[in-house]
């Protein structure tokens, strides 16, 4: 079974195989009205832009309290541990950490919410890991699921300060692993935001 599976096209996220939706996300993200007056970033390439689009649609309030707070909050600064976002049921965990090798990091999804995730300092490397070859190692609890991977079907990326990640329940990742430098120091800030169900999607096939 493993090698069917691993003869499979790979698969890193929800695939809604919709071109109008497409067009209608990526044209939502061009606009930028989404941003809130938030100019320092933009969403990373593995982001669903889909998905953005659809959970801002469907849960507006909150994120756009998540990018107001970003667009007047130096995040440098700002004091590390947790803080609450006006205007919202936010809360934004601000972490010095380390990146550690790839072996000693977890990978991870989650059913009920969304990890916004913003490396403001040093480089942060995140692994998305294949649906098709991956396997849960573990009982999903307290909204967290871990897996078994095959390592040669992740895709990894580094992160900028000019750009955010998003990590949707389709997106199984992997946080915190080490990059290619000597400096594994850095300062992540992360937001978790409630997980909506697609209400437009369901509206269009009621049509």
């Amino acid at each position: 079974m493993v090698g069917v599976a691993s003869a499979q096209r790979p698969v890193y996220t929800h695939e809604y195989n919709d071109k109008k939706l497409l067009k209608e996300a990526k044209a939502w993200l061009k606009k930028g009205e989404w941003r809130q007056g938030f100019e320092s970033a933009s969403p990373h390439e593995s982001v669903n832009v889909i998905d953005f689009y659809l959970q801002y649609k469907n849960n507006p309030e909150q994120w756009k309290a998540l990018f107001q707070y970003l667009a007047k909050t130096d995040l440098q600064s700002l004091e590390k541990g947790k803080h609450e976002i006006p205007g919202s049921n936010l809360v934004i965990s601000v972490e010095d950490s380390e990146n550690a090798p790839l072996e000693k990091r977890n990978s991870e999804s989650h059913y009920n919410n969304i990890d916004f995730q913003y490396c403001v300092k040093g480089v942060e490397r995140f692994g998305i890991i294949d649906h098709v070859t991956s396997v849960p190692k573990d009982k999903y609890k307290k909204d967290v699921i871990h897996y078994n991977y095959d390592k040669s079907r992740v895709r990894f990326y580094d992160s900028s300060p000019d750009k955010f990640f998003i990590f949707f329940p389709g997106d199984w990742h992997i946080a915190k692993v080490a990059n290619d430098t000597n400096d594994q120091s850095i300062r992540v800030c992360v937001i978790k935001v409630e997980w909506k169900d697609n209400e437009i999607i369901s509206k269009r096939k009621q049509h």
